[in-house]
């Protein structure tokens, strides 16, 4: 039995990949590490998306936090963001972590100061 694992993204957390393209600058010279650290806004396309804002109903009633819950009744606001798209974010709210052998970003959603979403029109 061979097992895989799979990232669950959380709430209203995304998971970024981090655009390594801007290497350069437009006159083509290259940007040493040390530049890009201090950089305060971090672009890269958004790999997953959490389910969203839990939202409760305001008819029912609080239970004790150790209670079981069932999935059925949570409901979500869902996030802006979408897979696929190129988001730019506050670097200092993303955390940094490595997945199978790849870095990524995990951003709040608050913390995505623009999105780029490409659409394709019929012509």
């Amino acid at each position: 039995m061979k097992a895989t694992k799979k990232l669950i993204v959380i709430g209203d957390r995304v998971l970024i990949e981090l655009d390594e393209s801007r290497e350069r600058t437009t006159t083509g010279l290259y940007l040493p590490p040390t530049v890009k650290e201090k950089e305060k806004v971090h672009g890269g396309y958004i790999v997953k998306v959490g389910p969203g804002y839990p939202v409760s109903d305001p008819n029912t009633v609080v239970e004790e936090p150790w209670s079981a819950k069932k999935r059925e009744e949570l409901k979500y606001i869902p996030l802006q963001a979408t897979e696929g798209d190129y988001a730019i974010f506050l670097k200092d709210a993303a955390i940094e972590i490595e997945f199978e052998g790849k870095k990524y970003h995990i951003v709040p959603h608050s913390a995505i100061l623009a999105l780029v979403r490409t659409e394709f029109a019929e012509e």
